[in-house]
């Protein structure tokens, strides 16, 4: 099984995205976890995510909305796979998001 976490980056104002609400789903659209990001920006989401394919919903509009600023994207999703335990893929899966207004970017991370 593996694990998920996320760390959410404000680029514009070069601070962690605290406060930002997230919803991980299956490949049904089920939601498996709902969290929130913590002070630094960071959000354990799952800890035993079987193999599959995964969807991470940031809700960026509403949380750019609470700080009354305007931005482009009302949601961003990373639609990312779970390999199957012994396939190589890791134990532990990381997705940041670098975000601003109105660009984003992710990577997997470590």
């Amino acid at each position: 099984m593996t694990s998920l976490s996320t760390h959410v980056l404000d680029a514009v104002a070069g601070v962690p995205a605290a406060g930002l609400a997230l919803v991980l789903a299956d490949s049904a659209g089920t939601a498996v976890a709902t969290a929130a990001t913590d002070g630094d920006g960071r959000a354990r989401l799952a800890e035993d995510l079987p193999p599959g394919t995964y969807r991470l919903l940031f809700a960026t509009g509403e949380w750019f909305t609470a700080a009354g600023r305007e931005a482009f994207y009302p949601e961003v999703v990373v639609a990312f796979t779970v390999a199957p335990a012994g396939s190589g893929g890791p134990a532990h899966l990381h997705v940041p998001l670098l975000l601003s207004p109105f660009a984003y970017s992710t990577y997997r991370g470590s």
